[in-house]
């Protein structure tokens, strides 16, 4: 799979993100970099523990990486999430976070099927 057809197989804007990191391999080592990001597990675990503040800043560091990298899939219900946790509370957060979690699979199997 290419570049292009990762971001297309996980929802996201290949072309978006080209216009702002200019290099396609630039691009590819940082996409392959997200596969080592541990904003996702943290955000599961503070989930898990019920423990807000945390479950807030994983939440907050995965929208911004997936901002950067231009994940429109996974930001969107990232920033969502954010909103929710910045409240200091959970009233929602299960439900958004199971959108999290989807798009983030969906992310992570695109970019372990890049060439």
């Amino acid at each position: 799979m290419t570049l292009e057809e990762c971001y297309t197989a996980m929802g996201a804007n290949y072309q978006d993100v080209l216009k702002r990191f200019y290099k396609s391999d630039m691009i590819r080592r940082f996409v392959k970099m997200f596969l080592q990001d541990d904003s996702f597990r943290l955000l599961t675990d503070a989930m898990a523990k019920q423990d807000v503040k945390e479950a807030f800043r994983a939440a907050h560091t995965l929208k911004g990486v997936c901002l950067n990298l231009g994940f429109d899939n996974l930001s969107s219900p990232a920033v969502a999430l954010t909103e929710i946790l910045r409240a200091g509370t959970f009233e929602g957060a299960a439900e958004q976070y199971a959108i999290v979690k989807t798009e983030y699979d969906r992310t992570i199997k695109a970019i372990k099927a890049l060439d």
